[in-house]
């Protein structure tokens, strides 16, 4: 699960690498949860974690603190959020989640995708079971952190796995423990940089460089649309 989820984070730092890229997807994310809990990070969990995700991408205070504002504003958007599912060229299978606020306008760009790579959205929830949706933090390793330790004092709140690359620590859940892994991380002082809910596929697929090509032309297209948030896919 580990090395499913670097392979997609690799990929898509790589193509969210221009900031005039991220920000306005890190923005829409902290305006949605702003409107939907209010402006205080402090009183709004989901709005704290949309936050540490942004400083986790290096995005500016002034953003962050306008994407608030703009949740605040009498004219302020509002966002649907919405799930595609499609399967593109190869065979690959895509979940695509996106926050709109013109759902005929974001289907019909994420169709066009699909059928102008070979591909094709199919009904939603055909793919439901083709993913486990999981809980995901990110921290750097205290030096006196006993990550074993950690694990035993974290499996009430939902820990199912933990792992370190490098100094940096990964640590899963089911996605239903998202708030009380958050909360018992926080309680132990630990500083998390970056704390999302990620779809691992059951049945990883390995696709040859040929393949890649193609597929990753396509996901390209999705992940460039302003609407879409998130990207997940079966490769291995």
């Amino acid at each position: 699960m580990g090395r499913a989820f670097e392979y997609r984070r690799a990929a898509k730092e790589k193509r969210w690498g221009q900031m005039s890229r991220i920000f306005p997807k890190l923005a829409r994310a902290i305006t949605i949860a702003a409107k939907e809990g209010g402006g205080d990070p402090d009183m709004n969990s989901k709005l704290r974690t949309a936050i540490q995700n942004a400083k986790a991408q290096n995005m500016p205070k002034d953003n962050i603190t306008a994407a608030i504002k703009r949740a605040e504003g009498k004219d302020a958007d509002n966002y649907t959020l919405v799930n595609y599912e499609g399967k593109g060229p190869h065979g690959v299978l895509v979940f695509v989640e996106c926050a709109t606020d013109n759902t005929t306008r974001t289907i019909a760009n994420v169709k066009s995708y699909f059928n102008k790579s070979g591909g094709s959205i199919v009904p939603t929830g055909s793919l439901e079971f083709m993913f486990n949706r999981k809980a995901v933090f990110e921290f750097k390793k205290p030096e006196d952190l006993d990550l074993e330790e950690l694990e035993l004092e974290m499996i009430d709140a939902g820990l199912e796995e933990i792992e370190e690359d490098e100094g940096t620590v990964y640590a899963y859940g089911d996605y239903t423990s998202f708030g009380t892994l958050a909360q018992g991380l926080e309680d132990k002082g630990i500083e998390v940089t970056s704390s999302t809910l990620k779809r691992f596929p059951t049945s990883p697929v390995d696709y040859s460089d040929e393949q890649m090509v193609d597929i990753e032309k396509m996901l390209d297209k999705i992940e460039d649309d302003d609407d879409v948030q998130a990207v997940f896919t079966n490769i291995a």
